[in-house]
């Protein structure tokens, strides 16, 4: 299957796909990951497979419709593997797959950053509101 190309001049461009470009599949993926439900989704799901139920626990403030959406999407893209079990009630998990796990390291380095470096975030809004006139 060919890639479709997402720079103009496909053949001088080290890669075939842009994230800048407006219509490069590649935007998708990325909003896909890197949106609030997604990031936090996949990053949950980096400790092990989990029931629709136990991500909506892990994953606070996420509602049923954009969980079930969130996950479509990231099983589309090729990011988790959604497995159901022929029983009765049904049993349905969820996990990363191999390119999902590589993409949750990723964005769990990134997470753990921001996680670590909130007292100076704090600090400079505090600053910035301060500056402005308080909020």
């Amino acid at each position: 299957m060919e890639t479709p190309a997402c720079t103009e001049s496909a053949a001088a461009a080290e890669l075939p796909f842009d994230v800048f470009a407006r219509a490069c599949p590649s935007r998708e993926t990325l909003e896909h990951v890197t949106g609030r439900w997604g990031s936090l989704t996949v990053g949950a799901l980096y400790d092990g497979a989990h029931r629709f139920n136990e991500l909506r626990r892990r994953v606070e403030g996420v509602s049923e419709k954009m969980l079930s959406q969130t996950l479509h999407a990231l099983e589309r893209d090729g990011i988790v593997h959604r497995e159901a079990q022929p029983t009765n009630p049904p049993r349905v998990d969820y996990e990363l797959t191999p390119l999902g796990r590589e993409i949750a390291e990723r964005l769990l380095s990134l997470i753990h950053f921001v996680e670590g470096s909130m007292t100076e975030v704090l600090a400079a809004r505090q600053s910035y509101d301060e500056a402005r006139g308080g909020r």
